[in-house]
């Protein structure tokens, strides 16, 4: 039973919703393990396509939770080491799709970064203020915000520790889409749906190569994206969906 947060399904869509809106979603260790655990498993389900995670209106999640941190010691993190949980997101091998409204802010940011497409409402606020507490981003955020904004733009963020409006965001292609508040998880969904009728296998295939680009060779690269593609010729869905094509119909894909 989560106490955490929700988690329910529809059409192939796996649904991921965070629930302590009494503190704008800020993330506590325990919620951190209940979203690992639901998206392994909906990773796991082969009736799951595409996996949504969502906030409620006012935020996405407004970072962490500070009084869980408060007392803690190099040694003691170091015991503890919370991030592992944060690695395993990255193991997940189906589309996930970040629906945010209001704030996604130092691990809600994190969060919002660990996913494959970001829909944001055009209120939307994103940024790392963990400078201002003593800190730095400690889930990733360093290396997810270089990787897309560059070292500079990166640097300057980070260290200023200022909100980015969804605007700036898209600028900068940290987010894909910007909608109004009221449409977000409407556009989340209808995208989802969309992937959600696509080659499943083709789906985590593309995943893996387009991840990996960014920290291999031009040539190391290309050699994944071969062997990927040559991997698909092992699929069902390969023959199904250049079947359909030659006989002018919708594919009809399995997942096999």
């Amino acid at each position: 039973m989560n106490k955490f947060i929700k988690a329910y399904s529809e059409d192939g869509v796996g649904v991921i919703q965070l629930d302590r809106p009494e503190v704008l979603n800020a993330l506590n260790r325990g919620m951190v393990e209940e979203i690992v655990a639901q998206l392994e498993s909906f990773d796991r389900n082969e009736l799951i396509r595409v996996i949504v995670l969502k906030g409620n209106e006012k935020a996405f999640a407004a970072g962490a939770d500070i009084e869980e941190m408060l007392e803690e010691t190099s040694l003691s993190l170091e015991l503890l080491n919370p991030f592992a949980e944060w690695d395993k997101i990255s193991l997940i091998k189906k589309p996930i799709l970040a629906a945010v409204n209001g704030f996604a802010l130092g691990g809600g940011f994190e969060l919002a970064l660990h996913c494959d497409l970001i829909i944001a409402s055009e209120d939307a606020k994103f940024g790392f203020p963990e400078v201002k507490l003593g800190v730095l981003p400690g889930a990733g955020g360093t290396q997810f915000l270089t990787k897309v904004m560059g070292v500079r733009k990166a640097l300057e963020w980070i260290w200023l520790g200022e909100q980015m409006t969804a605007d700036v965001a898209h600028h900068y292609g940290v987010i894909n889409r910007i909608v109004a508040p009221e449409l977000v998880e409407e556009e989340t969904m209808r995208l989802a749906h969309q992937l959600a009728k696509q080659a499943p296998i083709s789906l985590r295939l593309i995943k893996e190569a387009v991840h990996a680009a960014a920290d291999l060779t031009l040539l190391e690269g290309k050699l994944l994206e071969r062997k990927n593609f040559y991997l698909a010729f092992s699929s069902e869905d390969q023959k199904e969906g250049m079947r359909a094509f030659t006989e002018k119909r919708p594919p009809s894909f399995r997942g096999r």
